[in-house]
C-alpha cells in the first residue's frame, strides 16, 4: 500500500511536466507527512505540546522505520521541530522508492541543452489516482471517511495545494472543504490532536520559509 508519505509527493507532481510544484516546500509536509503516518501507526503521540514516541516497533517501512528511529532516540521535541528534523534529505529518498516500486519513471534530460533536468513522470498512475479520488469524495462531502484521508486533506490545506491537486475546482470552496475535513470528527481525540499539531507545523516551517526566502531575495 502506498504510504501517505507517497502519496502527498504524487499529489505534489504535475503528471504532465514531472516538477514539483509545491513552491519548494514539499519537504516540510513530507516531514508531516511522516509524523502522521506514525501517529497513525500508533507509534507516536503528540502530548504536552510534544512529540512523543509510544512504540518503537518498527512498521516494515524502510524510510518510515529509519525517521522512527531517529525520533525515539531525540528527546521529545515540539511538533514543527520534529516536523523540520524529520524532513532533511527526504524528497529524494521518496522519489527513490517511487521510482524503484514502478510508480514514478526517472527521466534525464537537459534544460536549454544546458543545465540538468530531471522529471519524475507517472508510470504506474493507480497510487496516484486513488489518492485524488478518496480527497475529491471528501471534499465534496466535506468530511473524510478515515485518518488517512483526513490527514492527506491536512497536508494538502497546509501547503497550500489545492490549485495543484484539483486544478478543475474553485480554489475557495476547495480549500474551505479541505479545512472542514481537518477539522471535522474523523477519528479519536489523540490522532486529531497529531494532525492539528503537524498541520500547524507545517504551515509555520513553510511561512518562516517563504519569509527567510523574501529577505534573501530583497537584500540581495
Amino acid at each position: 500500500m502506498t504510504t501517505l508519505v507517497e502519496e502527498l509527493l504524487l499529489l505534489a507532481y504535475d503528471d504532465a511536466t514531472g516538477r514539483d510544484r509545491s513552491g519548494g516546500y514539499l519537504e516540510l509536509g513530507l516531514g508531516g507527512a511522516v509524523v502522521l503516518e506514525l501517529t497513525i501507526a500508533g507509534r507516536l503521540e503528540v502530548a504536552d505540546k510534544k512529540v512523543r514516541v509510544l512504540d518503537g516497533e518498527p512498521l516494515g517501512d524502510p524510510l518510515l522505520d529509519d525517521r522512527l528511529a531517529a525520533i525515539a532516540a531525540d528527546r521529545p521535541r515540539a511538533p514543527r521541530a520534529v516536523v523540520e528534523r524529520t524532513a532533511k534529505k527526504l524528497k529524494p529518498l521518496v522519489l527513490d522508492g517511487l521510482v524503484q516500486d514502478g510508480v514514478l519513471r526517472h527521466e534525464h534530460g537537459k534544460a536549454l541543452g544546458i543545465f540538468p533536468l530531471n522529471r519524475y513522470l507517472p508510470n504506474d498512475p493507480a497510487a496516484e489516482a486513488d489518492a485524488k479520488a478518496r480527497l475529491g469524495a471528501a471534499v465534496d462531502a466535506a468530511r473524510a471517511e478515515d485518518a488517512r484521508t483526513a490527514a492527506l486533506a491536512a497536508l494538502v490545506y497546509a501547503m497550500k495545494l489545492e490549485r495543484v491537486v484539483f486544478p478543475d475546482r474553485k480554489a475557495g470552496p476547495t480549500r474551505k472543504a479541505l479545512k472542514a475535513i481537518a477539522d471535522g470528527s474523523w477519528a479519536g481525540d489523540a490522532t486529531r490532536k497529531a494532525v492539528e499539531a503537524a498541520q500547524a507545523a507545517v504551515m509555520s516551517a513553510v511561512t518562516a520559509a517563504v519569509a527567510v526566502n523574501a529577505s534573501s531575495s530583497g537584500s540581495s
